[in-house]
């Protein structure tokens, strides 16, 4: 990775998950780390010491040439407000950023891979993010080394000051696209048109506190493609009993050295909209039977001493 490009850690409370993250910053070295924290919930007695460890994990782990930047909130903003106001303060000072939270493992060649895609694509309004997460089963890239999505995945990812911009926490504009009907002509399928305008309603109401969901109301409303892996470069960790969103197993394509250069470019911008489909039928809005095989396999990759009968 070009050490210059700034890395973005989120954290809360979970010290050996940030332990785990950091190690894998380390071995990239950033000239410049920023750490946003949140601070506890008021109503959890042993929090405020938790959160106070994963700092000093961060702080005790830092020991490379970096410029460490450091946003702390002493209360708790909750998972959208601390993420979306911490984004905010990094694109004040930076172009552009790959951005971790404390539950997103990398593969080392995730930061090669995004070096290189922000560079590419840096002056490219139709771009918005560099996503590495892979959710499909086969290969969809028929061999390239990424393809196009609507889908801004945010399980380790990078994007551009000039994208971020488009937020609006306030999702302001959601109303009125709405009574145009806005969704079903942008989506093209009516099953996902209501599947996101429920979501997007929850989210506008204060129902979800989730800023990837008004993240994605965003690049969708600036008509924004992400730029995806051909093979997963980031596991997501943080699934378990402490987790703050708990969320059921996510099946994911399986990790490749996608970041081993040179990188192989698509011959066109154009969105994949097989792999899209593949993405919300098995990932956003599963079946029942797929949901219910997911909770077994959860289950049954738990350690021993956590299972129930499988």
């Amino acid at each position: 990775m070009k050490p210059c490009i700034p890395v973005a850690l989120f954290i809360f409370n979970r010290p050996e998950l940030a332990r785990r993250v950091l190690a894998r910053i380390r071995a990239a070295a950033p000239r410049v780390l920023f750490v946003v924290a949140d601070g506890p919930r008021p109503d959890r007695p042993d929090e405020a010491e938790r959160c106070a460890e994963v700092r000093r994990v961060v702080e005790l782990g830092v020991d490379w040439p970096c410029e460490v930047i450091r946003e702390y909130s002493p209360v708790n903003l909750g998972c959208a407000r601390r993420v979306s106001s911490g984004l905010e303060k990094i694109f004040v000072r930076e172009e552009e950023a790959i951005i971790l939270e404390d539950d997103c493992l990398p593969d080392a060649s995730f930061f090669t891979y995004c070096a290189e895609l922000l560079d590419r694509f840096r002056s490219d309004s139709r771009i918005g993010v560099i996503a590495g997460s892979n959710f499909q089963r086969r290969d969809v890239t028929s061999g390239m080394s990424y393809y196009f999505s609507r889908y801004p995945h945010c399980w380790g990812w990078a994007t551009w000051r000039r994208a971020w911009r488009s937020y609006d926490h306030a999702m302001t504009a959601w109303p009125e696209a709405k009574r145009r009907g806005w969704l079903q002509h942008y989506l093209g399928r009516r099953d996902e048109a209501a599947y996101w305008e429920r979501i997007f309603d929850h989210t506008h109401a204060g129902l979800i506190d989730s800023w990837a969901y008004r993240w994605t109301f965003a690049c969708w409303q600036h008509e924004v493609l992400s730029v995806l892996p051909a093979g997963n470069l980031v596991t997501n960790i943080g699934f378990g009993h402490d987790a703050t969103h708990p969320q059921t197993l996510i099946v994911m394509g399986p990790s490749n050295s996608v970041g081993v250069r040179p990188l192989r470019h698509p011959g066109r911008i154009e969105r994949n909209a097989r792999a899209d489909r593949y993405t919300y039928t098995h990932h956003f809005n599963p079946s029942r039977w797929l949901s219910r095989w997911r909770r077994l396999v959860q289950v049954c990759t738990r350690p021993i001493s956590q299972q129930g009968a499988c």
